[in-house]
């Protein structure tokens, strides 16, 4: 018979352990606690290590890529505190092999790949249902399930538990212990959403930077798609995020700087989007992400939070690695989740360490800091510039008559 797995929260992670697990062999069902699948989602960078992930899980296919054209000067502007926009190095503008995304870009390809393509059979997804209590044994996992739209509950045996469910992973309160254990707080607030229409007096596939010593906004230009807004700043005291209004916290962390047309532009924006993700950061720390038969994947076991921008990378990486671990270990779980952390944890280590060191870049800690980072990364942009600049004229040189813009 083929082991069954209870694979809880159908983001990337989730999505992701389930491919690798039928990849494995494996019966995976995915439970879900919202009523329906969700669809929207801010911007996010794939790494080349997540491109190949999602190659690896069989999606590549199906994922759409926003990477906007480049073109001679760039296609990022950094404004100062007097409102004047220079050439900045955006972290789409070096050839480094991101891939910009929507959230609901790589899900939409997962969910193609859960859903089957004709030759393997769907990934049964149970929406409005989350675990309530979780019981090992020596031959499985006995699973007390809560169904939100029916009313009740029952209990269902798997072989395998992957607790996908974030970074407050209940998962991991049920069967590691409470929140406080593994969440490092690091003093810092995100805002990401949608806007409607780009900062007025900006090409649409511009990105846009106005960084202050600890508060920050960069605007996401993307090549077929409004562009998306990502708000950080840092705070000694993390608020209650359900305290008050969050449009108000986050107008408040910004007061003083919606002088500025683009800060203004945004804050407005935010006030008529019609969803926006506010949450306090944090890293998941964990000496060991599984027990027996409980295995966490993704932000539940490593989040490593949105300054590594690895957060998809690392969630599709993961899945893939744990399906070929399964495939490899067939007969012996536990050898097959020790090698699945044994391979996957050096990685995950050090884009943990690089956070520090990105989060500089996204929002200073003071002004100092703020002009060696800016000196640093306005030197790098010119080696960049002047490289990608000679190869866009190469390009065009040898591109056919009539062809080259």
């Amino acid at each position: 018979m083929r082991k069954k797995a209870l694979v809880v929260g159908l983001g990337i992670a989730g999505m992701s352990a389930a491919i690798g697990l039928r990849k494995a062999g494996w019966t995976p069902v995915i439970v879900e606690r919202a009523p329906e699948r969700r669809t929207g989602g801010y911007f996010i960078f794939m790494f080349p290590e997540g491109v190949q992930a999602a190659a690896d899980l069989g999606i590549a296919e199906h994922l759409h890529t926003r990477n906007p054209k480049w073109r001679p000067g760039g296609n990022s502007w950094s404004v100062d505190g007097k409102g004047r926009r220079k050439p900045a190095l955006g972290l789409l503008d070096a050839p480094s092999g991101l891939a910009a995304v929507l959230r609901s870009d790589i899900e939409a390809a997962l969910w193609q790949g859960i859903t089957g393509d004709g030759t393997e059979d769907a990934v049964e997804v149970r929406f409005a249902t989350t675990p309530v209590d979780i019981t090992e044994g020596a031959e499985g996992v006995r699973v007390l399930l809560e169904d939100a739209g029916a009313g009740k509950q029952y209990h269902e045996d798997f072989d395998l538990v992957v607790g996908a469910d974030g970074m407050r992973s209940s998962v991991r309160r049920m069967v590691f212990g409470p929140d406080e254990e593994y969440l490092a707080n690091w003093k810092a607030m995100i805002c990401a959403f949608q806007l409607k229409e780009q900062v007025p007096g900006y090409e649409a596939s511009d990105s846009i930077i106005v960084s202050r010593p600890k508060r920050a906004m960069w605007v996401f230009g993307l090549a077929d798609h409004a562009p998306c807004a990502w708000l950080t700043y840092r705070t000694e005291g993390i608020p209650d995020r359900f305290a008050g209004p969050s449009v108000e916290q986050v107008r408040a962390a910004f007061s003083g700087m919606d002088d500025d047309p683009v800060v203004r532009h945004v804050l407005d924006s935010l006030d008529q989007a019609p969803d926006h993700v506010f949450d306090s950061i944090h890293q998941v720390l964990m000496p060991k992400w599984s027990t027996r038969r409980v295995v966490l994947v993704g932000d539940a076991a490593w989040c490593m939070n949105t300054y590594s921008a690895m957060g998809s990378s690392s969630s599709l990486r993961g899945g893939a690695a744990l399906g070929v671990a399964l495939r490899e270990h067939p007969d012996d779980l536990a050898a097959a989740l020790e090698a699945w952390e044994a391979g996957l944890r050096p990685y995950i280590t050090r884009q943990r360490r690089s956070a520090r060191v990105k989060q500089q870049r996204f929002v200073p800690s003071s002004r100092p800091v703020q002009v060696v980072v800016s000196g640093a990364l306005e030197l790098l942009r010119r080696v960049v510039h002047r490289r990608m600049a000679a190869e866009f004229t190469a390009a065009a040189v040898a591109a056919p008559s009539g062809t080259a813009r």
